[in-house]
């Protein structure tokens, strides 16, 4: 089957399923029923041979398994992959937000800023309808106000008259376009200074003052405060460890657990997990937009005082001296604005997580929780971090140079492939120390004080290597039943300085 055929035959049956599911009384995106058929194919219990064409038997079985997955009744594995696809879709890195938001600024303003750099104003009408199109973009390109705000366009005619006259836009006409685009750049840069400045000077306290020129997305940025996220990640972090302290307990070969099915306290520990996860992430970029706005704050207070100061004695002041401080000013304010759009995406993602919990949460009430768990000891992930001083009493072989390791990819995301097989796929914490790990081949994996004290018995009776290798090649098989990887964000776990599931799928079990 060639290529064209193989993306048809998928097509035709994403379409098969999607009609089947509106027939159900259920709307899925084209998005989410896509990934639903890949990973019921690639899980090896559904025994689908990727190297060979599929049957029809095996489209029709493809087809129900799918539907099964997509319509089951509160499902946490369902609310997982949702969930996946969400920040997939809605999350990108800091640098690429702040990419596009500039490119999106710099199209709506396009049309505008050609019709600046590409006019031939003969006559005095020409000359003020220019005038104004300049006002129009700077008010849009600075956030200060709007073009429709007479306020705005008054106080930024004024600024602007200070910098080119009326009378002086003949010196700007007979640019070329390039420069033309680079003195409307300087232009905006400067008048918006000015502005800020004058609106600093009528309170004792300068960002008291700017606060007027505020668009609401930043005034809204430094409403936020990072206690929402850290008390959503806290919170999540509670479920987590006890979910896991609870499969602890069901796996453990000493514990009598009767007829319990626990596969889906397992799928609730996988959502609550990948919801860390994502928080984790976001946390980090927003404890950064915090530091940088607290920082930008503190240097804009700084330099409207520097400039109260300068003018103070009413004396005119040369344009080399001020006109660099205007747009210091008006740099700081656009980074502020960045910063404070960041935030508001990242607190709005944060937000939208949360239906994702809801399976879980009524499957397993908090007194539910609790009669399960009964005596059962809680830790946290800390508690379960080795101590590398407890390594002291062992006698350890090292590579000669530990850095050629520590590049190497980390296998099922930092847990402990001993616990994932021996525990039917419990997710447990590896060592939570970088220096701690075993090196393979071409990866290296973690293990937890349980794993990691088997495996330096095993080494000690001559047989470490063989039982290494059965455990990663049974890790692999678990970790791909238990857990589908969703390899689209592996992008966003490079991204967090957290050790993270990358985008960690959990309803194949």
């Amino acid at each position: 089957m060639s290529r064209f055929e193989a993306e048809n035959e998928v097509k035709s049956i994403i379409s098969e399923i999607l009609e089947e599911c509106l027939k159900r009384g259920h709307s899925f995106s084209e998005t989410l029923v896509a990934f639903m058929v890949k990973s019921v194919v690639l899980n090896p219990t559904n025994c689908f041979n990727v190297d060979r064409r599929l049957t029809q038997h095996d489209i029709q079985r493809l087809k129900q398994l799918c539907l099964d997955k997509l319509t089951e009744d509160c499902s946490p594995s369902l609310d997982t992959i949702k969930m996946q696809l969400y920040f997939d879709m809605n999350y990108t890195s800091r640098c690429e937000f702040l990419a596009e938001i500039h490119r999106l600024l710099d199209s709506k303003l396009s049309g505008l800023s050609r019709g600046i750099t590409d006019i031939r104003a003969k006559s005095r009408e020409d000359f003020h309808a220019l005038y104004h199109q300049i006002i129009t973009y700077i008010l849009l390109r600075s956030g200060t106000g709007s073009p429709t705000d007479l306020g705005s366009v008054l106080e930024t005619d004024a600024a602007l008259e200070s910098v080119l006259p009326l009378a002086e836009l003949g010196a700007f006409l007979v640019l070329v376009k390039k420069d033309k685009e680079q003195e409307l750049r300087e232009l905006t840069m400067i008048v918006t200074g000015i502005r800020l400045f004058i609106e600093a000077s009528k309170q004792d306290e300068e960002l008291l003052g700017i606060q007027t020129l505020m668009p609401a997305v930043l005034k809204e940025g430094l409403q936020i405060r990072d206690e929402s996220i850290r008390n959503e990640l806290s919170t999540t972090q509670c479920l987590v460890w006890r979910y896991t302290a609870l499969l602890e307990k069901l796996t453990n070969p000493d514990t009598q657990s009767g007829l319990l099915d626990f596969t889906q306290i397992k799928q609730a520990l996988y959502n609550v997990r990948q919801h860390e996860v994502f928080l984790k992430i976001l946390l980090a970029d927003a404890s950064i937009c915090f530091s940088n706005m607290e920082s930008h704050q503190a240097k804009l207070s700084s330099l409207l005082k520097q400039l109260k100061e300068l003018v103070q004695d009413n004396e005119p002041l040369p344009r080399s001296t001020v006109f660099p401080l205007f747009k210091s000013v008006s740099k700081l304010w656009l980074e502020l604005q960045d910063e404070a759009q960041l935030l508001n995406n990242l607190n709005k993602i944060a937000v939208s997580l949360k239906p994702f919990l809801v399976s879980q949460a009524k499957m397993f009430s908090e007194a539910c929780l609790e009669s399960l768990l009964e005596a059962a000891e809680v830790k946290t992930d800390n508690q379960r971090i080795i101590d590398p001083d407890l390594l002291k009493s062992q006698q350890w072989l090292l590579p000669h140079t530990a850095d050629s390791f520590t590049g190497l990819p980390l296998q099922y995301n930092g847990f402990c492939a001993y616990m994932l097989v021996k525990r039917d796929g419990l997710l447990l914490p590896g060592s939570g120390s970088p220096e701690i790990f075993i090196p393979l081949k071409h990866d290296r994996i973690q293990v937890s004080r349980a794993g990691l004290t088997l495996f330096c018995l095993l080494q000690n009776a001559g047989s470490g290597k063989t039982a290494l290798n059965s455990v990663v090649i049974a890790g692999r098989r678990k970790y791909c039943d238990q857990v589908f990887l969703n390899r689209r964000t592996d992008s966003l776990a490079r991204s967090s300085n957290q050790t993270s599931l990358e985008g960690f799928g959990c309803y194949l079990a």
